[in-house]
């Protein structure tokens, strides 16, 4: 089954956070998951994640970036991640430290499927 990771690609490092863990998740299962960027237009979107098994949205923090243009695209997730809800201090531009891309890169791994 190939997951659908959903990011919100935005531009704090929580935002950075996501988009680092979802490449991170790419390399180390090839073929596993699918990334879409919620830059992306709500038709793009739902043109990419019409026929996936699972989608998972990666969100930097409560505004939820991604969960809304996910649904703008006419879509729920099955899981909804925001970075700052396990324990990721949104800090501006700071640089994205490696302990946070695993900490997100493990939560994702730990969602019950």
């Amino acid at each position: 089954m190939t997951i659908t990771l959903v990011t919100c690609s935005g531009i704090s490092n929580t935002g950075k956070l996501t988009t680092q863990a979802a490449l991170a998740l790419l390399q180390r299962r090839p073929g596993g998951y699918i990334w879409v960027r919620a830059e992306q237009g709500a038709d793009r979107i739902a043109d990419e994640i019409e026929d996936v098994d699972e989608v998972i949205v990666l969100d930097g923090c409560t505004d939820c970036c991604a969960k809304k243009k996910l649904a703008e695209a006419g879509f729920a997730p099955d899981h909804h991640l925001i970075a700052t809800e396990i324990g990721i201090t949104k800090n501006g531009m700071a640089d994205v430290q490696f302990a946070e891309i695993e900490k997100v890169v493990n939560t994702v791994q730990q969602i019950k499927r």
